[in-house]
């Protein structure tokens, strides 16, 4: 196995003095195997830091992607450049939290090197996402993306296929869906077998099949699981997730308590029913209330988890909250319409008191933020 790196990718024509030379590597490969800490500054330490990711997991490309930097930086220097090496991490679960990291680990070199220009090794498209947010902090000079040069044999590719094999039978991220899933299906296959059921239990078979697909295409499972972390935030989530949900449920009975029992005898048929605008408008106007709530709480919830945290997105939580008071008036006399046939016109009070209450309170929380946090851009 040998390392092919392409030539450099000159981004911009303007020649600068100070590099810094960037190895990214945004799943933290370099610290969940080799335990090895970023910023890595300087030469020597990079060299170690790859060492070490290389006898941890000899198969890494990250580690070639350091040896790639550290020549990088040689022949800089070799051609007069004042240059400096660096390996910077992302985390675990990449998204946000790594980018932010990443970022952070920038600034915080470029303190101890006043860098004019940066160079970015990395070994994909998936640790080069992270160009745009570094070019936020420093000018990207060019990019060296370092590409693995491997054996095509059949025997290279029975090997790659083992190793998924061993992956998907050990490793419990993958095991729990390829072999969890299709072994629950199997079970209650043969059980229905036995018993001579199977035709009622294909359609519990397909319902658990698709809820698998659901849950994994959605990332449920993740979710759930960063939701019930044992923290003060997690508690509150979970608090707020179970209330709200129970207070949404109970809107459906008291919604139907609401109805007219005589409107509902004097309809034919459930479609004349579900169609009937008085019946569906007194249903809405009881369930309203309990609904609005829990929505609200699963929101509160949302909101103080980010208070907690001190993350910039709880002003969006707050905006998401005030524009679920300002809908309720809007939506009610929605169901007013419905039930006593007032003018649709009646609508457009509510509506533009609303839009202006969202409007006002998006921009004082915003501006307020902006200069709290220096100019820094609101994001989900």
């Amino acid at each position: 196995m040998s390392v092919k790196e392409d030539g450099l990718e000159r981004i911009t024509e303007t020649k600068t003095s100070r590099l810094l030379v960037i190895c990214v590597d945004r799943d933290d490969d370099i610290g969940k195997k080799a335990g090895v800490s970023t910023p890595v500054i300087g030469r020597n330490s990079c060299i170690e830091a790859a060492q070490r990711l290389a006898l941890e997991d000899p198969e890494d490309a990250d580690s070639n992607s350091i040896f790639a930097a550290v020549k990088t930086y040689e022949d800089l220097v070799s051609k007069g450049y004042q240059a400096e090496v660096i390996v910077v991490a992302g985390t675990e679960n990449k998204g946000v939290q790594a980018d932010e990291k990443i970022v952070l680990q920038v600034r915080s070199v470029m303190e101890k090197f006043a860098a004019s220009g940066a160079v970015i090794v990395s070994d994909g498209e998936d640790d080069e996402s992270v160009i745009p947010i570094i070019q936020n902090v420093l000018p990207i000079v060019s990019v060296r993306r370092v590409v693995m040069r491997v054996s095509r044999s059949v025997e290279y590719s029975y090997a790659v296929l083992g190793r998924y094999l061993r992956a998907i039978v050990f490793d419990t991220r993958y095991s729990k869906f390829f072999l969890g899933v299709p072994g629950i299906l199997l079970v209650i296959g043969g059980i229905a077998s036995i018993f001579g059921v199977t035709k009622e239990i294909s359609a519990i078979l397909l319902s658990i099949l698709g809820g698998a697909f659901l849950i994994r295409a959605f990332d449920v499972d993740r979710t759930w699981s960063s939701w019930t972390k044992p923290t003060p935030a997690g508690f509150i989530r979970i608090f707020t997730l179970v209330a709200g949900i129970l207070l949404m449920l109970v809107s459906i009975p008291n919604g139907i308590s609401a109805i007219n029992p005589i409107l509902i005898q004097e309809q034919p048929d459930i479609l004349s029913i579900l169609t009937n605008k008085v019946i569906l408008g007194l249903f809405f106007a009881g369930a309203l209330p309990f609904l609005w709530m829990g929505i609200g709480c699963i929101f509160g919830g949302t909101l103080l988890t980010s208070w907690f945290k001190g993350s910039l997105r709880s002003v969006t939580d707050v905006i998401r909250i005030i524009v679920l008071v300002s809908l309720y008036p809007i939506v009610f006399q929605f169901t007013n319409i419905m039930t006593t046939d007032e003018s649709p016109f009646s609508l457009l009070p509510p509506f533009l008191i609303g839009l202006a209450v969202i409007l006002v309170s998006a921009t004082v929380l915003f501006r307020r933020y902006r200069k709290k946090k220096g100019g820094e851009v609101l994001s989900e």
